[in-house]
């Protein structure tokens, strides 16, 4: 069998990202030489250019992250001996030092004596789950600010009709939480809404008086109400 095929990259898309997507690269690797075949995008992920360097079993391992080496060595290895698919999600070091979180996958094609090839795809998701990790942050935040703002609005709500303070306010919310199992911003949430009907504000009263009672059958009926 040969092993010098020029491969091609393959087509990539990253919902993340968007056009281009995300970088990715094809190999072929000869078990019994050692030997490989990288795509371009391949030598690209590993920081070099086609040329530059001689793919090998050796070359491709010693980009692995030390702490994630043994267990895709042991993989490899059981790969070479016993044939069929494998994936693996692991860090490489690319020859510039860049840290890139990659998924390898791929199969061992079985000849007369064993193991002929394996062959398999790298994709490069440090971008990828870069952003998604910065859009769910973001996320995150959004939703604990329009949390505090719905929770601070039930609590002068509370304090209006009450007479009370801030502080009065706000553990009548976290007392009635607790003892219901509901979460704060769920009866905040209901309570304004509640506020905000036609109703007027004798069902803004009785949902208050529930929230005195702190009696979880009642506060289920009103918010299966809503």
């Amino acid at each position: 069998m040969s092993f010098c095929a020029m491969l091609d990259s393959p087509h990539t898309y990253s919902s993340a990202l968007g056009s281009p997507g995300f970088l990715a690269g094809t190999f072929l690797l000869d078990p019994l030489s050692g030997k490989a075949d990288w795509s371009d995008g391949l030598f690209n992920l590993h920081g070099y250019d086609r040329g530059e360097v001689v793919p090998t079993l050796e070359l491709l391992m010693s980009h692995k992250h030390p702490d994630d080496r043994p267990r895709a060595m042991e993989i490899l290895t059981q790969v070479l001996r016993d044939g069929g698919h494998f994936c693996i999600y692991h860090r490489i070091i690319d020859a510039r030092g860049n840290v890139r979180r990659v998924l390898t996958a791929g199969n061992a094609r079985s000849g007369p004596t064993g193991t002929a090839a394996v062959e398999g795809t790298t994709i490069d998701l440090t971008s990828t789950l870069r952003r998604e990790t910065e859009q769910a942050a973001r996320e995150a935040v959004a939703g604990a600010n329009a949390t505090r703002g719905v929770i601070n609005q039930a609590r002068g709500i509370l304090m209006g009709r009450l007479l009370v303070n801030s502080e009065a306010a706000f553990k009548l919310l976290v007392t009635c939480s607790s003892m219901t199992n509901v979460k704060v911003a769920v009866l905040a949430s209901h309570l304004v809404r509640v506020a905000d009907a036609d109703e007027g504000p004798e069902a803004m009263d009785e949902f208050i008086r529930v929230l005195h009672a702190c009696d979880q059958a009642a506060v289920k009926r009103a918010l299966d109400q809503q």
